[in-house]
């Protein structure tokens, strides 16, 4: 084995034996005779290991320069702007680019951007990259220095357009894809590294496969509040990433949510209730059996919050879902169907299970043609949920108001099951609207100041037993 083969053989990178000896012929003649075969090899050796990365989502923006293979998943449109202190206009042009491990947006600048505005760049190629990563507008981007086509790699993902949402795949570009408005945002802002203001607003989109969280930036945010709950609509040129382990299809400048006269089918798939489990993340379904009245409380940092629970029966049980923000302001009343996704289940009042419907939940109110079916129930339990909008549930369930309520240990009716007792010992129980030292309980009729060392979730009910130091207050021997 000759010196050019050895030092080859110990290139960590991904590029073929005649692709490094080509360059170590191009070293030879730019050193202009200076350095031999074996010395050119050594140095394109390093250039190749220094700043290589295993996969992009290796890729950070602390990093000075990276080189890395992934494949082109769309080719956005030239943009020109100007440059401060000079007569000539720069020009950009943005292209996705994944591999099986993640998906970034390169800009290509100038000369470049205009080549592949020609045609030099086609969707599904291969890229060796060479750039330097940065936070852009819609995150992670890198500044390519270099980018030239390699045949011979293989990277498995599909830059195909994905019809449906549960055909959605990391990376992909120019995605067009249908579905049923069922939850908005509202628009939000944040501020840049540039010091521009950004916007991003999310809604939520299902279809007959699936449903997927919709992340809209900037213009494209009006969708979010322009759009209601029940609208079929069509996404043009959105791309795939993933936020905490899940997918999202986000919509930049280039792309659109545009409003279509089309039925769009949605059948949720909820998990039995009777079935959930503390520390998941699951979809509920069913008819909404109670729902308390809206509470405010002040948050630790000083702003405002909201929370409202109602309770949630399907074929199987039924649980308390608390609705907290912006979800809290959401007409829902008894014998509505609901949808609740992505709730988090917690350990409530009495060992009772709860979910939590937060920031990443989905909640919408169904409409009367939609089927919802549970995981596990047969298909004659399961036809639909109108069957248990009288309460109906089961034989050992009971049918609504204050009898279902009873032992259910709601929030409006905590203080009967266990509220103040006259004199110096008393118990109290309530949801927590601020945690620390002390806690607030309220009870939906009343708020008590707690001092305890207990460690208590916000939105948890509990119950406290102690000595109520003033009217308000309670010193708390036991929290349960």
């Amino acid at each position: 084995m000759g010196a050019i083969e050895e030092i080859y053989a110990d290139v960590e990178a991904d590029v073929s034996e005649e692709k490094f000896r080509e360059a170590v012929e191009q070293k030879v003649e730019q050193m202009g005779g200076l350095a031999d075969e074996e010395t050119a090899a050594m140095l394109i050796a390093h250039e190749l290991s220094e700043g290589e990365v295993n996969s992009v989502a290796d890729i950070e923006p602390g990093m000075e320069e990276v080189k890395f293979l992934a494949k082109v998943m769309s080719v956005g449109e030239l943009r020109t702007f100007e440059r401060d202190g000079e007569d000539e206009d720069g020009r950009v042009i943005n292209v996705d680019v994944a591999d099986e491990t993640d998906s970034v947006r390169l800009a290509f600048w100038d000369e470049q951007a205009v080549s592949i505005d020609e045609g030099q760049l086609t969707v599904g190629e291969v890229l060796r990259i060479k750039g330097r990563p940065k936070d852009g507008y819609n995150g992670l981007e890198v500044s390519v220095d270099k980018a030239e086509p390699d045949d011979e790699a293989t990277i498995d993902v599909d830059p195909a357009g994905g019809s449906t949402i549960d055909s959605l795949t990391l990376g992909q570009g120019d995605v067009t894809l249908r579905g049923l408005v069922l939850d908005t945002d509202s628009i939000r802002t944040f501020d840049r590294d540039d010091g521009s203001e950004g916007r991003v607003a999310n809604l939520t989109l299902g279809d007959e496969t699936g449903r997927v969280r919709v992340t809209l930036w900037d213009d494209r945010a009006d969708r979010a509040e322009e759009l209601s709950a029940g609208t079929a609509v069509e996404v043009v040129d959105g791309y795939v990433r993933e936020r905490e382990g899940s997918l999202e299809l986000h919509v930049g400048d280039g792309g659109a949510v545009d409003e279509i006269d089309e039925s769009v089918a949605f059948e949720p798939d909820a998990d039995d209730i009777t079935a959930v489990q503390i520390g998941e993340t699951v979809d509920i379904a069913g008819v909404v059996r109670s729902a308390d009245p809206k509470r405010t409380f002040d948050r630790d940092d000083g702003g405002e919050g909201q929370v409202r629970n109602i309770r949630v029966q399907d074929g199987t049980g039924d649980i308390r879902i608390a609705l907290w923000g912006e979800k809290a302001d959401k007409e829902i009343g008894p014998g509505d169907e609901v949808l609740a996704a992505d709730v988090e289940i917690q350990d409530g009042w009495k060992d009772d299970k709860e979910a939590s419907a937060n920031w990443a939940s989905t909640v919408v109110v169904l409409e009367d043609t939609v089927d919802v079916t549970s995981s596990a129930g047969g298909d004659e339990e399961n036809a639909g949920l109108g069957q248990f909008a009288d309460g109906e549930a089961g034989k050992d369930t009971p049918a609504s108001g204050t009898e279902a309520e009873a032992d259910s240990g709601s929030v409006a009716d905590a203080s009967a099951d266990g509220g103040s007792v006259t004199g110096q010992q008393v118990e109290f129980t309530g949801t927590v609207v601020q945690t620390g030292n002390p806690i607030i309980l309220d009870d939906g009729t009343e708020t008590r100041t707690v001092e305890t060392d207990e460690r208590v979730q916000l939105g948890q009910e509990v119950t406290v037993r102690g000595h109520s130091t003033d009217e308000d207050r309670i010193d708390a021997d036991d929290v349960f």
